[in-house]
């Protein structure tokens, strides 16, 4: 059985990218390459949220995800929000949504809104659900990331 890892930081720094890259280091997935895929949750995955990632191979390889992530630039009275939610059949596959934006009440909304149009297109009786909501107020000095992810297995090789 796979291992479906939920992870997540918030950060902020000067940049918009350096403040993404920091909320990777929160996350423990800085050091890998990104791969972003559609919301399918495998029958045979383990869902295990970890909060932090462990050790999850060499520097440097591909890491399979599903993200959720906002970046908001400097100001006041502002958030970064970011969701990521889950709904599956305890003995099969499921889905995953990711959800963004600037303000956490409507990402929780929008987020129920996608998980329940999701479902209905598919004929799975997801009996299993879960949710992770991630937020950091703005900074007025740097760009501030929240991000949440979920990781597929472990690193593999991109050479």
């Amino acid at each position: 059985m796979g291992r479906i890892r939920i992870v997540w930081g918030t950060a902020t720094a000067p940049t918009a990218m350096a403040s993404y890259d920091a909320a990777l280091a929160a996350a423990n997935v800085h050091n890998y390459n990104l791969v972003a895929v559609s919301s399918v949750v495998p029958a045979d995955a383990d869902i295990e949220v970890a909060g932090t990632a462990p050790d999850l191979g060499p520097d440097g390889e591909r890491l399979t995800v599903v993200e959720g992530r906002t970046t908001v630039p400097p100001e006041k009275d502002r958030s970064a929000a970011a969701a990521l939610g889950w709904a599956r059949d305890s003995d099969g596959p499921g889905i995953f949504y990711e959800v963004s934006g600037s303000d956490p009440d409507a990402v929780e909304k929008r987020l129920d809104a996608g998980l329940d149009a999701g479902l209905e297109l598919r004929e799975w009786d997801c009996d299993v659900t879960g949710r992770r909501v991630v937020h950091a107020d703005a900074d007025p000095d740097g760009y501030t990331t929240a991000l949440v992810l979920a990781v597929y297995g472990d690193s593999d090789p991109l050479l």
